[in-house]
């Protein structure tokens, strides 16, 4: 990603009032996927959590995850994120291979997340939770650290004017130095994709971003996922309870249920298959 990147130059002013952010969409049906994924799979003890789960999602495309609770989706995202090995398949993004790699090197190889209960440090400021997640992309090491090298100057200033440039997007530069525990649970979760976009993704992965919003924010949150996608560039993968919003934003669906994928097209599609209506009403329309 190009747009949020800082570029070594002669003073921080100048990088910041050079930065450009692209509001240009680009074609979401890719030949080649962005994120690659094929038959991944993983089982606790007995319990076969996700079975044979195969997703390819191309640059810039928002895609949602739904399924009744307990279907998988979380262990998805913790199998695509490195939490979790997966027991069997492959998954890459672009040209990289994901498969067994640790946590930190899938963040700095383009996938983030939030989590579906809020994961901020909450005795740490506004600021400090973004420019934390921005970390991963500094290139000084421990040497300019412990010297306080001109580089690491350098570097440390950027962090700071890129998380306030990322706080002022989302509308919360006015709290940059407050404990981010003292904010309301909306701003909380406004801040946790503020962190993760603080890593430079190729692909954001929301985990319930509505969960605990009011209508209101439902709406403006629909409108700022749209937007994110825009103005980042991003691929989207979004798991979400709120049925309205899932189909009112997302390009294509696939329906979990008991760790097995039943469905994957449009929401249309997905709306009116038998297999997915029974698996959240209990039964198909041709049963009465």
């Amino acid at each position: 990603m190009g747009c949020l990147r800082f570029k070594e130059e002669s003073s921080v002013t100048d990088l910041v009032s050079k930065t450009q952010y692209r509001d240009r969409r680009l074609p979401t049906e890719a030949v080649v996927p962005l994120l690659d994924v094929d038959q991944i799979g993983i089982s606790f003890g007995g319990l076969k959590a996700v079975q044979q789960f195969s997703l390819r999602l191309p640059r810039t495309a928002l895609y949602g995850l739904i399924g009744p609770n307990g279907a998988g989706k979380t262990t998805v995202f913790n199998l695509l994120t490195g939490v979790y090995r997966p027991d069997c398949g492959r998954m890459r993004i672009g040209e990289q291979n994901l498969l067994g790699r640790k946590p930190h090197e899938i963040t700095a190889a383009g996938i983030a997340r939030t989590f579906q209960n809020i994961r901020l440090f909450p005795n740490l400021s506004v600021l400090d939770n973004v420019r934390l997640a921005g970390q991963i992309r500094n290139t000084h090491g421990l040497a300019d650290t412990l010297l306080r090298t001109p580089r690491y100057r350098l570097q440390e200033d950027l962090l700071y004017h890129k998380g306030m440039e990322l706080l002022s997007i989302f509308d919360l530069q006015n709290r940059a130095r407050a404990l981010a525990n003292s904010l309301s649970y909306g701003h909380q979760r406004r801040l946790e994709i503020v962190r993760a976009l603080a890593t430079e993704p190729q692909v954001l992965l929301l985990d319930e971003p509505a969960a605990g919003l009011n209508p209101q924010e439902k709406r403006a949150l629909a409108q700022s996922i749209q937007e994110i996608r825009a103005r980042f560039q991003v691929a989207i993968l979004l798991i979400e309870h709120d049925m309205s919003l899932v189909m009112d934003i997302c390009e294509r669906i696939v329906v979990l249920d008991h760790g097995v994928t039943i469905c994957e097209g449009t929401p249309a599609m997905v709306q009116n298959d038998s297999a997915v209506i029974a698996a959240y009403l209990g039964s198909s329309p041709t049963d009465n």
